[in-house]
């Protein structure tokens, strides 16, 4: 049972079915929010969704709705999903325990939601309420104007439809997903003068049907900036993952006019991991999506522009400024640049997996598809962190998951806690000194040939789902002729460009290159692209910072 609905103050919404926890989460409410706020409690989400349904019919608002994750008949997840067509405006909060912090991670897409929170939230004025308070102030700041979804119709196995889905999920943009077998999403392709012959459609917030639309389009119809606001900034940060997001972040609150130009979707590697748990700061974990998005929210909090679907092709000098040129031919100048490129997942040698790339063959976690892997056998190519966090997440849902790996061992490239969760869990099964040899399907992944390359005898499997995690590329072709780089293309900087404490070849300055600064002054590089770096999350943000103090340094002595 929900609480009598009285027309009053803006509501905030409680529902748990344990009745002992509802009233410590309603007491805790009141007493923060009790003079501003209706605290409006309820027992199940049928009820809850009984007691919203009459809020709506009297006009009344309602600011934030809190769910316990684990309720009978109705969870959470399903309550905050119905609950988004009576009040799409409402903040969203899912209560859960740790075990179950994998159904929150999938919740930001199946309801765009905006927090979790863990069980106990004790003691609430560190737990609870800095929450709510950062909630209430993005509701307060909206209109509460019912805010069309971003749909999506494709194919389970199409390519492009995965791409669609992963590009707006890393980038934080809230969609509804249907398949093309759907009534619904035969509904929508009718609609749009469609037969499903070509997917994905997207259907835009304001009603717009794109089909097979491009990173760039799709970016700027969903509300995601693609254009610089100016010509000439003081900072150029080309690269968002950790790296360029902490430069981004410091350089724009340190007063630097600063823009961050992203090729796909913010958050870089670390964005697409399911589970980060050795991060200061997060003694319970944090998936790189929440960081990611906390990072981004942040920069832009201090002022700085982010873009999205900018493709770098190259740097030029010319004099002070230092120009960074897009794909298309355009183009945005600075006093100084920080190169945060990372690197990228090498393309597996295997027979067939490039023709089956999205279509059961995934490069990265992929989190979009995790759903989909529920009661399947899945493999998981590669040996470091990334592969191993991804193993832990999938196994959450899948019926087994098999880590692949080329070496003798995991020691070599995985932390230890890692290793030692991998270790306990039932359902994951390491195989060293394997190889994927061949990948076959017919449309999408149905088996893979792996060789053990000890013995060289090879095995066939069955399998529609493999993710791959083998080594790092760095993407820096593009630099070619301006910035020096290693012999496999990571970028050379400070005491790594004067070995023999000469200045680098061209190198005109009366001082030797600063630590984190290229062959070229002014331009700097930070995290994974950088030669002989940490390749750690917290050493990526931690050069971010540091290469915009020494931006500053170059800036005042130019």
């Amino acid at each position: 049972m929900a609480q009598a609905v009285e027309p009053t103050r803006t509501v905030i919404m409680t529902v748990d079915d344990d009745p002992g926890v509802s009233r410590a989460v309603a007491r805790d409410l009141r007493r923060r929010y009790g003079a501003s706020y209706r605290i409006v409690r309820a027992e199940s989400g049928e009820s809850a969704l009984e007691a919203l349904r009459e809020l709506k019919l009297r006009g009344d608002l309602v600011a934030v709705l809190l769910a316990d994750f684990r309720m009978p008949r109705m969870n959470g997840i399903e309550f905050l999903e119905q609950a988004l067509d009576v009040y799409p405006g409402a903040r969203r909060v899912l209560l859960t325990a740790y075990a179950d912090t994998n159904a929150a991670i999938d919740a930001i897409n199946v309801v765009d939601l905006d927090h979790y929170l863990l069980k106990p939230w004790d003691p609430p004025e560190e737990k609870l309420y800095p929450v709510l308070d950062d909630l209430l102030q993005a509701w307060r700041s909206s209109d509460h104007r019912p805010v069309p979804s971003t749909k999506v119709v494709g194919h389970r196995w199409s390519a492009r439809s995965s791409a669609v889905r992963e590009f707006l999920a890393r980038n934080q943009v809230p969609y509804r997903w249907y398949s093309c077998d759907e009534p619904e999403g035969r509904r929508l392709l009718a609609a749009a003068g469609q037969d499903g012959q070509r997917l994905p459609l997207v259907v835009t917030p304001d009603g717009t049907p794109l089909l097979e639309p491009e990173a760039t389009e799709l970016a700027a119809r969903v509300g995601l900036a693609t254009t610089p606001a100016a010509d000439f900034y003081d900072l150029v940060v080309v690269g968002g993952g950790p790296a360029g997001l902490g430069a981004a972040v410091y350089g724009a609150s340190e007063g630097l006019r600063t823009v961050l130009v992203e090729r796909s979707a913010t958050g870089g590697q670390a964005g697409q991991s399911s589970r980060i748990e050795n991060y200061l700061g997060f003694p319970d974990g944090v998936s790189g999506a929440q960081l990611t998005d906390r990072a981004r929210r942040q920069a832009a909090r201090f002022g700085a522009e982010i873009l999205t679907t900018r493709e770098v092709t190259g740097l030029e000098v010319g004099g002070a400024a230092r120009t960074v040129r897009f794909s298309d031919g355009t183009a945005v100048a600075a006093h100084s640049v920080i190169l945060a490129t990372g690197v990228s997942y090498r393309q597996l040698p295997a027979a067939g997996a490039r023709d089956l790339t999205g279509c059961g063959v995934f490069y990265g976690s992929a989190l979009t598809e995790a759903p989909s892997c529920q009661g399947q056998d899945v493999y998981i190519v590669g040996g470091a962190n990334s592969a191993g966090q991804a193993a832990m997440y999938l196994a959450r849902g899948a019926k087994s998951v098999t880590l692949l790996v080329r070496g003798p061992s995991l020691a070599a490239s995985m932390s230890y806690y890692l290793i030692q969760q991998i270790e306990e869990a039932p359902n994951i099964a390491v195989r060293t000194g394997t190889v994927v040899e061949a990948a076959h399907g017919s449309g999408h992944l149905e088996r893979l040939t792996l060789r053990d390359t000890a013995s060289g005898r090879s095995e066939l499997v069955d399998t529609q789902w493999m993710f791959v995690f083998i080594g790092a590329a760095p993407l820096t072709d593009w630099l070619d002729g301006t910035v020096l780089r290693d012999g496999r293309g990571f970028i050379l900087a400070g005491p790594d460009l004067t070995p023999d404490g000469r200045p680098p070849a061209g190198w005109e300055l009366d001082r030797p290159p600063y630590h984190l600064e290229t062959n070229v002054p002014g331009v700097f590089v930070a995290g994974d692209v950088r030669a002989q770096s940490a390749k750690r999350v917290a050493s990526a943000v931690g050069e971010g910072a540091m290469a915009v103090m020494l931006v500053h340094r170059y800036l005042e002595q130019s």
